[in-house]
């Protein structure tokens, strides 16, 4: 399945579902998926020149540079698989990182075509930070509200044990929207001035994920 609008950014707060939605997008729909966190780790381990700027920095405990993070992400978008279209996710969190991806994606004749907002209220994104459960072995996310694993404590994946991080607790929870809140919602305005934004309210994934491809092509 092809899309007409397919360079996406995905923008929504901590709990927004940004994880679930991309991984149902991208079962039905050939994007390359672009986690900023991932290519920064990548980086490092690889010790490109960038990564090595990244690492001392990370090292030292200080934040990485937009303009490097910027440059990571300038040269991932320019590799072949990201020609038939991409999900950029975690970046850009920032008016200012906005500006540099733009410029970015310049300098490689490319552009974003629509920024996807996962729109959900606080009350249902502080019971789903707090309700979130890792399993130990695999990685995978589950909730026990609203997508609990068929053995309570148990992951229906490996089988491993599930947990509860310790940064999953309400004060942490709500620390983390009001740093969405404050560095990122103004983001929203920026593409929606753009004619980019498109926005889906909470629901059932699936749905989300049709009705998007939908309005995508």
């Amino acid at each position: 399945m092809s899309l007409t609008k397919k360079n996406l950014i995905f923008l929504g707060a901590p709990g927004a579902g940004k994880g679930t939605i991309s991984n149902l997008l991208l079962a039905k729909v050939k994007l390359a998926h672009i986690s900023t966190g991932d290519l920064l780790r990548a980086e490092v381990a690889a010790k490109s020149e960038l990564g090595l700027a990244a690492g001392k920095i990370m090292a030292s405990g200080g934040l990485v540079p937009d303009e490097i993070v910027a440059k990571m992400v300038r040269a991932r978008l320019a590799k072949d698989d990201c020609r038939e279209g991409f999900i950029l996710d975690g970046f850009p969190r920032t008016i200012q990182q906005a500006e540099l991806l733009d410029a970015a994606l310049k300098e490689i004749h490319s552009q974003i075509d629509a920024v996807i907002y996962l729109h959900v209220d606080d009350e249902t994104l502080l019971q789903r930070l707090t309700a979130r459960l890792n399993c130990r072995g695999c990685d995978a996310i589950y909730n026990k509200l609203f997508m609990p694993p068929k053995v309570e404590g148990v992951c229906d994946k490996c089988g491993s044990a599930l947990y509860q991080r310790s940064d999953d607790s309400l004060e942490t929870a709500k620390q983390r929207l009001s740093v969405f809140y404050k560095q990122t919602e103004p983001l929203i305005e920026f593409y929606r001035k753009a004619g980019l934004l498109m926005t889906f309210e909470k629901g059932d994934p699936n749905a989300i994920v049709d009705q998007m491809i939908s309005d995508l092509k």
